[in-house]
């Protein structure tokens, strides 16, 4: 059962272990968790509806307060107070393109405001009502999760939009095929909100980015029907689907994609390698994919976070022999893991696995095996859950994320993590904060920021923390011009920094987009671009 006020299933809980208590309390302080409103608290504040009655619309309490809201840290802390402010007037869950054309054509008739809706994983507001004089709708496209067709000879697969991770996965299987898009959302999102918000997954080294595997689809307008062609190559001017990806339902509702799909790997394996510093790992890491090995994953944690990992994994005497180990090898304190993917044939990890062992032996990396590597992959979508155990001890942890080029990798991770730390200096309370290079390219990489920090002694003082936090993160990225999002998107978190990365004339051309598909600011106000 999903969890109503928190992440993903209720079945599902994480622990902090001692020795993570002892050093979490040493840093930031004995943490003090707040009260948890209940859901029928919550459901008492729901109001009346404002939707006409329809078949395809719900309107009771507890469907309109599941809706509400995302995962972001200001939504968690708006669940767990029960302070949601504003709830959809309804949920509508249609389960053809059709009927969600209807809906809209219903919203322009009767002046409705509709949100689309994939697996609710948002961190940056994309899903959150406002509040407006309009009706407010909110589009659950969870029904529409069918493999429509499969071409086989193309390698391309049309699945519904609102199918979540694990099913686009099961819908491929068995036909020998994968998608290979995994975020760490991937137990809840969908394929809709993957292209919707230009996301990223963990193996994108090999399958690549989402907009590499968007190959055309169907959106649902408020001006009507708008169909992708599946074109191998194009040079006829500008690319519709960079319209819609990234467009987060401003512009439309996707209903079906057309995606590129690969074969099922014959293998796949991640190891973790240790390198004895930040910068021999960077250089590392940049040397190997620049020499465009084929990886399907590079992860790089800088020292604080690889410490931190270290001590939340538990297991303290098998940790303890791993570092006398480590440190005897050279990677002591300081040192900095490197966990890599490799996906495909025998004969080409096997290739792959020996290059890396050559170039990383030059940088003195000390080579640990498919252990760890199989512990994080059989983990790797469990982080989320670590927030409510944390949250439990009286602690708040978020993330931020974005991508540089090389040169700035080092300068800007220095000072967000600086930033962070200090930025609750004025209270005495300090923060947590650490990094790791998720996504690497030619050119530059992704830097993938954690932070944690002791709940105050209310809700409001929480998020007024985190705001400060958030803020001062996003100016450093402006600083060094990173980008807002790497694969987050922009939502209403990030919607006031866009300007800085597309300028005043890219921020008009999108408004003007925005005023040609949906002119009265229907769908997803708000979002994406600053009403």
């Amino acid at each position: 059962m999903r969890q109503w006020n928190s992440w993903g299933d209720s079945r599902i809980q994480m622990t902090v272990n001692a020795k993570a208590r002892v050093f979490l309390e040493g840093l930031l302080g004995k943490g003090a968790a707040l009260r948890d409103a209940t859901l029928s608290e919550v459901m008492a504040k729901v109001p009346a509806s404002r939707l006409p009655e329809h078949p395809l619309i719900l309107t009771d309490a507890e469907t309109r307060v599941r809706h509400a809201r995302g995962q972001s840290l200001p939504d968690w802390l708006a669940w767990r107070s029960g302070e949601l402010e504003v709830f959809p007037d309804g949920v509508a869950v249609p389960s053809t393109s059709a009927q969600v054309a209807e809906l809209l054509a219903l919203a322009k008739e009767q002046n409705w405001v509709v949100i689309p809706y994939g697996g609710g994983t948002s961190v940056v507001g994309h899903i959150n009502p406002i509040a407006d004089e309009r009706p407010i709708l909110t589009l659950a496209l969870t029904r529409l999760n069918d493999l429509i067709k499969l071409d086989e000879s193309s390698q391309l697969a049309t699945i519904g939009a609102g199918a979540t991770g694990p099913q686009v996965e099961a819908l491929l299987k068995p036909h020998g095929y994968t998608l290979g898009h995994y975020p760490q959302s991937f137990e809840l999102s969908t394929l809709g909100g993957w292209i919707a918000s230009r996301s990223s997954g963990q193996q994108s080294l090999h399958y690549g980015r989402i907009e590499q595997l968007f190959a055309g689809g169907r959106i649902e307008t408020l001006a009507g029907t708008l169909d992708i062609p599946t074109i191998p190559a194009s040079s006829a001017g500008p690319d519709i689907r960079e319209i819609i990806m990234g467009s987060e339902g401003r512009f439309g509702v996707i209903t079906e994609a057309t995606v590129r799909i690969s074969r099922c790997p014959e293998q796949e394996e991640f190891c973790v390698y240790f390198v004895p510093d930040w910068a021999k790992a960077k250089s590392a890491v940049r040397e190997l994919v620049q020499q465009k090995l084929p990886l399907s994953m590079v992860r790089l944690s800088n020292a604080e976070e690889t410490r931190t990992q270290l001590i939340l994994a538990g297991h303290a005497a098998a940790i303890a022999g791993l570092e006398k180990v480590l440190n005897w090898r050279g990677a002591g304190a300081g040192k900095c893991m490197l966990t890599i993917g490799f996906t495909g044939s025998q004969q080409r990890i096997k290739f792959a696995q020996a290059e890396v062992g050559r170039i990383l032996k030059t940088f003195d990396s000390v080579a640990t095996g498919q252990i760890l590597g199989k512990r994080w992959h059989q983990n790797r979508f469990r982080a989320p859950y670590l927030r409510e155990a944390l949250w439990h001890l009286g602690y708040a942890v978020d993330t931020l994320e974005t991508a540089v080029d090389w040169q700035k990798v080092t300068p800007y991770m220095i000072d967000v993590e600086q930033a962070l730390k200090n930025g609750l200096a004025a209270e005495g309370e300090q923060v947590l904060a650490f990094s790791h290079l998720s996504h690497v390219y030619n050119q530059g990489s992704s830097i993938y920021t954690t932070y944690v920090y002791r709940a105050a002694h209310s809700y409001e003082h929480t998020l007024a923390r985190w705001q400060k936090l958030k803020a001062d993160a996003s100016q450093v990225i402006v600083k060094h011009g990173g980008t807002i999002s790497h694969q987050h998107g922009v939502g209403r978190d990030h919607a006031p920094y866009l300007v800085s990365e597309k300028g005043p004339l890219g921020i008009a051309a999108l408004q003007a987009l925005a005023q040609h598909f949906d002119v009265d600011k229907r769908l997803n106000p708000g979002k994406l671009l600053v009403d």
